[in-house]
């Protein structure tokens, strides 16, 4: 992980409200991160993707199901970058968690 790849994934819009939704929720499938962001699979594929190959979340089966949630560990500046992002600097994140809130069928989890 280098500081480059971090700043070229926070660099766009759409994976900084990924960044901060799994930053504020922990875990999240592709499917709610879709009903979140209001968006196609194959955007929200994508982009974590990126996400994930700048080694900023990991991946976890379950069944037919694959969530993501932040990697682990990560170095304190990306944690607190990271943090920042939950905390205001995502504009669309209260309104995206809104979204998610009311999503239908959304997975349950056996362990997270």
């Amino acid at each position: 992980m280098d500081s480059q790849s971090i700043f070229d994934v926070i660099g766009d819009a759409t994976r900084r409200r990924i960044l901060a939704l799994l930053a504020a929720e922990g875990e999240l499938c592709v499917c709610e991160l879709m009903a979140a962001l209001d968006d196609i699979q194959p955007k929200v594929s994508r982009h974590l993707s990126v996400i994930r190959e700048a080694g900023l979340a990991s991946v976890r089966r379950e069944g037919t199901w694959v969530y993501y949630r932040l990697a682990a560990p990560l170095p304190r500046w990306v944690r607190d970058l990271l943090d920042t992002l939950r905390t205001g600097a995502v504009p669309d994140l209260t309104a995206d968690r809104a979204r998610l809130k009311k999503m239908p069928g959304r997975p349950a989890r056996v362990a997270a």
